[in-house]
């Protein structure tokens, strides 16, 4: 009785151990990668039906992320305020926003002169404050909102966009491909 009493408590110790030391790991902030030495964007491509962002320097992709997030309708170009689609075209990386309500952002100048006479023919405000960010303050850093949730931003994992941030200044074009 005595060794079956000592097996359960040592059995018991190596799980708690496990779970302390799984805790432990779980508990450690996840850390993004940054810009290396000399690494700079000077153009960001966006292909919205690969769902893929690359980053260039000097005509050469430096990086790639994939698995883009849009708004909640997905295809054809932003044309009005509240359609939910993410524009398309040729626009600039402005400024970076750290107190945004998404864990970090860039602003995307949307609209530009073409999307404003449009919109203006139409009656319609064309809309605006598009930026590619992560996800949700608040969320875990590591976890991600399912499927396209936005208002016609382009989101990336928070380690995805922590590393863009460090890569892309502000002034750097970007083009936005259907």
């Amino acid at each position: 009785m005595r060794g079956m009493v000592h097996a359960m408590m040592r059995g018991f110790a190596l799980s708690l151990a496990s779970a302390l030391a799984a805790a432990a790991f779980a508990a450690q902030p996840a850390h993004a990668q940054q810009a290396r030495a000399g690494e700079r964007a000077d153009f960001v491509l966006i292909d919205k039906s690969e769902r893929t962002l690359w980053v260039y320097q000097g005509g050469r992709v430096i990086r790639s992320y994939s698995g883009l997030q849009y708004g909640d309708r997905p295809l054809g170009h932003k044309r009005f305020q509240g359609d939910e689609r993410t524009p398309e075209g040729r626009y600039t990386i402005t400024y970076g926003n750290e107190q945004s309500s998404f864990y970090l952002s860039l602003h995307i100048d949307y609209p530009n002169a073409q999307d404003r006479a449009y919109a203006r023919a139409r009656g319609r405000s064309p809309g605006g404050l598009i930026f590619l960010h992560g996800q949700p303050n608040g969320l875990p850093f590591d976890e991600r909102v399912p499927g396209d949730w936005t208002d016609g931003c382009i989101a990336l994992s928070n380690a995805e966009i922590a590393e863009l941030w460090s890569l892309v200044p502000d002034g750097t074009p970007i083009e936005i491909r259907p």
